[in-house]
């Protein structure tokens, strides 16, 4: 295995771990931003305010795209072994 396919392979894991994790990285972001935005305009500055709705939404978007997760890993994991020998010989 040569250093280009390495890279290729690296290139391709990052790409699906990004893609992957990025509902869910959005959906955080997004709860952060509004119970910021509500905490600024209501003067309310506790803590766990900030953190109990955002593993909330967080788990439910969670339990919502892990079919969707599972599919894209095993389809992943597929294409790996079955283009092996592609990488390795």
């Amino acid at each position: 295995m040569g250093p280009d396919q390495t890279v290729e392979i690296m290139r391709k894991l990052l790409m699906e771990a990004m893609l992957l994790s990025s509902p869910l990285l959005v959906t955080a972001c997004l709860v952060s931003l509004v119970v910021s935005l509500i905490q600024t305009l209501t003067s309310v500055q506790e803590q766990t305010l900030t953190a109990v709705p955002r593993l909330v939404v967080v788990f439910v978007v969670t339990v919502a795209v892990l079919p969707w997760m599972v599919h894209r890993l095993v389809g992943f994991t597929v294409h790996m072994f079955t283009h092996l020998h592609k990488y390795l010989g």
